[in-house]
Formats: C-alpha cells, sequence, structure tokens
C-alpha cells in the first residue's frame, strides 16, 4: 500500500527512473532487465575570441610605425647614401660615347705635292642596344653603304663586352662620302649614328703606289711607308661623351665631354712627283708591249744620295687595293734579286783601277773567247787578237778582256771592292722588306767562279744597289747612300732629317778616268749603248744581260740593264732602268727607256748642255 497521503507512481516516472543499479524485476513476470548506457552530451567547440578595440588598435599602431620606420630608412639611404652612386649607374646607362678620329698625316714629294693624305669622310655606326629589328634595318643600309646585308645584320646584334656590359658602338661603314652620310642620317633610323671621319686619299693613284703602300679600314698602314711610319703618321684619336636619348640623340644641356683628336705627324719624301711619272710611264710603254713580268728604275741626285724616282712595273691603283696582286705591289727596284750582268764590269774595272792594276791607258790581249775551269766566256762582239783598250773593254762589253783584268785584281779585292760599292748588302734606303742579294766571300769562289763573277754572273743585288755603287763613280768616288725620306714631322712639330752614310770607294781621278771610258758606251761605233745617248750631253753608261732566280731557279728570259750618269764630265744624276724580258734583241734593249727618262730629268732639272766636245777613242790596235 502506499505510504499515507501518495498515491501510485506514474507509469511514466517507474519507466524513466528504470532497475535500480544491479538489475531489477521485470514488472508482472518477475525477469531481470539489462542496464543501458547513458547517453553522451555532444562536445561543444570553443571559438576564438578577439581581442578589445583598444589592443588591436595598440597592435596595428606598432606595425604601422615599424614600416615607416624601414620605409623612412631606406629613403634616407637612398637619398644620403647610394643616391650619387644610383645618379650615375642612371647617368651610363644613358651615356653614348663616340671616337673622334685622327687625322692621319700626309707623306708628300720634296716640293710638298701630296702622294697621300686624309680628306674628310663619314662613318656610320650602330647601337645594338637600339635596334629593334637588325634584319630591317640592314635591308634599308646595306644599299646605300654597300655592305653586305649579312655583315650589316651580324654587326648589329647585341653584344656584351668583357665587362659585362652592352655594347652600343659598333662601325658599320667607315671613310663614306659626305653624301651617303647624309643620305644614313636622313633614315632617322633608332640606333643608327653618322659622324665625321677621315679617309684615306691617294690622288695619283698608282702614282709611287709601291713605294708608298696602302692603309685599311681603320687608317692604319698595311703595306709600305704607309705601314713603316704607322706610328708617326696615325695620330691619337679623340672621344665624346653625351647623354642620349631613347632614340639615341644627344639630350641638350645633357651631360657631354670631349677630348680632342690629335693629328698625326707627316713624312716628306725625295721623290718628284714629275720624274716619278715620268718613270713610270718610260717603264709601261716598253715593257707593257713586250709581256714582262719586272721592271724597275731608279733616278738618283749623285751628290746628296736622294732617290728622285723609283718606278715599278707592274704597278697597281692604290686606291682600289682589293683589287691588286702581290706581284703588282712589289718595289721592284728594292726588292727584286737579280744578277746584274755586264754592269758589273764598272766595279770590276773600277776596282782593277784603284788597286793600279790597269791603268786608264792599259791595253789588253784578248781573243774572241777566254776558258776558265770548265766553262767557255765569248764575246758578243768578237775580237780575235787585238790589244783591246779601257773604253773598247766598256763599248763592246768584253767578257775576255774583263775576265783577264780580273784574274791579275784577284778573288778577294775584287769582293772587297764589291763591297765597298754597297753590292750584297741592303742600302736601307727607306723601303720595307729592301732585300739584300748575294755576293760570297772570296774563300766560296769555286771554278768557274772566277770567269762568272767579274762579269756580273752568279751574283745577285738590287736596282736600287746597282744605281749606288754607279752613283760613287759619278760622284768622284765617294758612296753616298741612297735614301727616299727627306724629312719627317712628328705631332708636335718637330722635324728630323735621317742620317745619311758615306765613305770613299775610288780617288776622284780614278772616277773621271773611269767615267770618261765609259762615255763610249753611247758614242762609239758599233758600242752597246747608242739608243741610250742623249742629245746635247755626254753619257757614260753601261749595258748588262743577266738572268733573275725565282724559288731556286732560273727564270726563262733575260734581265736586261741600262745604267748611266750625266753630265760625264760633271755628272749630277745617275739613271738605272733593270727589267726581266722573255725575248732578246733590239726589243729587250732598255736605252730607249733610259734615254727617255735621262732626257726628262735633266730638262726638268734645267741641266745646261755639255759645253765639252765629245770624245773619240781608240777601241783597240791589232
Amino acid at each position: 500500500m502506499p505510504a499515507p497521503g501518495e498515491g501510485p507512481a506514474p507509469a511514466g516516472d517507474a519507466a524513466a527512473s528504470g532497475p535500480a543499479p544491479g538489475g531489477g524485476v521485470d514488472g508482472g513476470k518477475g525477469r531481470p532487465t539489462r542496464s543501458r548506457p547513458a547517453k553522451r552530451r555532444p562536445i561543444r567547440r570553443r571559438v576564438a575570441r578577439l581581442g578589445s578595440p583598444g589592443r588591436r588598435l595598440r597592435f596595428g599602431t606598432v606595425v604601422v610605425l615599424v614600416l615607416f620606420t624601414v620605409i623612412g630608412g631606406r629613403l634616407v639611404q637612398l637619398q644620403l647614401t647610394d643616391a650619387p652612386a644610383l645618379a650615375e649607374r642612371a647617368l651610363h646607362q644613358r651615356l653614348q660615347t663616340v671616337p673622334l678620329p685622327a687625322a692621319r698625316g700626309s707623306i708628300v714629294d720634296r716640293n710638298g705635292q701630296v702622294f697621300a693624305h686624309s680628306v674628310e669622310a663619314r662613318y656610320v655606326f650602330a647601337d645594338p642596344t637600339m635596334i629593334k629589328d637588325a634584319a630591317k634595318t640592314a635591308d634599308r643600309l646595306s644599299g646605300v653603304l654597300g655592305v653586305p646585308r649579312s655583315t650589316l645584320e651580324k654587326d648589329m646584334r647585341k653584344q656584351k663586352l668583357p665587362n659585362g656590359s652592352p655594347n652600343r658602338f659598333v662601325y658599320l661603314a667607315r671613310g663614306v662620302d659626305i653624301g651617303i652620310g647624309d643620305q644614313v642620317e636622313a633614315m632617322d633610323i633608332p640606333g643608327i649614328g653618322v659622324r665625321a671621319d677621315e679617309r684615306r686619299d691617294v690622288p695619283g693613284h698608282d702614282l709611287a703606289a709601291n713605294i708608298i703602300g696602302v692603309t685599311g679600314w681603320d687608317l692604319s698602314g698595311l703595306t709600305g711607308l704607309e705601314s713603316k711610319y704607322n706610328g708617326l703618321l696615325r695620330g691619337v684619336d679623340g672621344k665624346r661623351q653625351y647623354e642620349a636619348s631613347r632614340t639615341g640623340e644627344e639630350i641638350p644641356d645633357g651631360f657631354h665631354r670631349e677630348v680632342a683628336p690629335k693629328p698625326g705627324g707627316s713624312v716628306r719624301l725625295t721623290l718628284d712627283r714629275d720624274i716619278q711619272f715620268e718613270a713610270q710611264r718610260a717603264l709601261y710603254r716598253k715593257l707593257h708591249p713586250l709581256q714582262s713580268d719586272m721592271g724597275a728604275a731608279v733616278v738618283l741626285d749623285v751628290k746628296t744620295g736622294e732617290v728622285l724616282a723609283q718606278a715599278s712595273y707592274p704597278t697597281y691603283d692604290a686606291a682600289n687595293f682589293a683589287d691588286s696582286t702581290k706581284a703588282q705591289r712589289t718595289d721592284y727596284a728594292s726588292q727584286a734579286v737579280v744578277e746584274p750582268g755586264s754592269v758589273e764590269k764598272a766595279i770590276t774595272l773600277g776596282a782593277a783601277l784603284q788597286c793600279r792594276v790597269i791603268t786608264p791607258s792599259s791595253t789588253v790581249h784578248v781573243g774572241p773567247t777566254i776558258t776558265v775551269a770548265d766553262t767557255t766566256y765569248a764575246d758578243t762582239t768578237p775580237l780575235d787578237d787585238v790589244d783591246i783598250t779601257l773604253p773598247g773593254i766598256f763599248a763592246y762589253s768584253s767578257n775576255v778582256g774583263t775576265i783577264k783584268i780580273a784574274n791579275k785584281l784577284g778573288a778577294q779585292r775584287l769582293y772587297e771592292y764589291q763591297r765597298r760599292f754597297g753590292l750584297g748588302n741592303e742600302t736601307g734606303e727607306g723601303v720595307p722588306g729592301e732585300a739584300g742579294g748575294i755576293v760570297r766571300p772570296a774563300k766560296d769562289w769555286q771554278g768557274s767562279d772566277h770567269g762568272s763573277i767579274p762579269i756580273g754572273l752568279g751574283i745577285a743585288v738590287t736596282p736600287i744597289q746597282l744605281a749606288a755603287a754607279y752613283g760613287a763613280i759619278a760622284n768622284d768616288g765617294e758612296y753616298v747612300q741612297p735614301h727616299l725620306i727627306a724629312d719627317t714631322v712628328s705631332p708636335d712639330g718637330t722635324k728630323s732629317t735621317p742620317g745619311v752614310a758615306k765613305h770613299r770607294v775610288l780617288s776622284p781621278s780614278i772616277a773621271a778616268a773611269e767615267r770618261k771610258a765609259m762615255v763610249a758606251v753611247t758614242t762609239a761605233p758599233g758600242a752597246t749603248g747608242l739608243s741610250g745617248a742623249v742629245d746635247g750631253y755626254q753619257i757614260a753608261a753601261k749595258t748588262g744581260t743577266g738572268q733573275r732566280v725565282v724559288n731556286g731557279s732560273y727564270q726563262k728570259g733575260n734581265i736586261e740593264s741600262f745604267i748611266g750618269m750625266a753630265p760625264a764630265d760633271h755628272p749630277r744624276y745617275v739613271v738605272a732602268v733593270v727589267a726581266h724580258t722573255s725575248g732578246t734583241g733590239e726589243g729587250a734593249n732598255m736605252g730607249p727607256v733610259f734615254q727617255d727618262l735621262m732626257r726628262f730629268t735633266l730638262g726638268h732639272e734645267k741641266v745646261p748642255p755639255t759645253d765639252a766636245k765629245t770624245p773619240s777613242f781608240t777601241l783597240y790596235h791589232k
């Protein structure tokens, strides 16, 4: 029964309360009931809470202050510490540097007439960093500049300098005409500029070209005197730096700095333009029809050693150097090594006179031939069983008479006089690449050398050596070194005159006696040099025939020589003509070339005709 005051418990409550711990009895049936676990509560997620507004404000203020401090410090660094460096870097990026070419000095003749000088021109350059389309730009410029498109395109490609910075200056063309430069400027191509330049001009084209030489595109000497005196002639280039805009134009009132160029010095030669022209013309008129492969002509002032003309055949146009060959550029007067042939006889007989082996009035008994060792020598004008005089030996170019006299003179003395006359040694006249020749010591002579060498065979010399040797006979026996350089003037105005070596070879009386005998060559009946006679003047001369050795072998044909001096009684000039010809006879005779050149020189220099009568000679006695 329920306790007093309590009603029956509601069924729901009873169910809700469940059995007591440890089990219970199913109502009405008495079966035990299962215990059930209690349901878990869901876990509540914690939500992060923001700080208070004041805290957030303080934090933001600190961050902003730190940022402003960093930025302000960097600004101070840029403005106070790095500003000069940054400004310099920015300027360097805008800075363009272009060369100011120095004027190359002139090469002139003895009277100041120009052989080679510099004239105003233009150069065209590119700043590869500003070229947007190299191929298109090359197309536009190629036809105007005359430079292949591929070359221009390659030059305009962006490149790095050794220091890693971009290359902002490349030559596209140098020495172009001013009008062409104006055309390029009118195109107004970004990155392409035009500036003042110098171009080498040779107004005479082939005049003395074998001596003067040429320069390259950069005005540096490549050959001849242009090369030898390059340091003196070249000068020092200047430069201009300026602040450039994006299109490459100079910014007005921007930074600029200029170092002025220093012009080069000058070289004055002993050559006379007029005589040089005549020498080249005379050679051409004679040798071109003969299809000769080489020739040389020299005009020498016997008192001073000054070379008034030094011509070569063939030659070339120095204004079109690319079209020339090595053979055309050779200076044959100083670089061709040839057998002198019978012009050597003046050396042999001069030595014999000086050593008193013979006198001016001596005679030599001769026949038509003479044999030395295993070689027989004959005369072109054979004389049988006669006593030939010194004028006769010269006039008929007697091998037999000369060899007989040389045998009395002896090999050693002949060799010594060959050297005294300057044979086999470079003269030092001034042309680079001068040859020395071959004159063997007497101890090296063998067999037939004792017959060959006295008549100019078996030795090798240059035309300028022969001219200088005859100059000693003409100058009363004193050898004067031949030279091409009159003086040089350095960029600072200092004038220099090269020294000239002199030494005595023959006494004045012996030299005069030999000259008198040599007049027979151009006057005596049947003499070898009649074609070289000049009306109104006595000419002392000698002819010769030899051979030329190239690469160790004798060339076909002969070396023909004609060397003489005038006026014979008091000589002023020596003219030497030497040429290689394939023929023989009158066509190969160099007498007419000598005659033309000597006649012109005497007239040009206003030398009065010879007063003395032409001597008569006894050439031989039977």
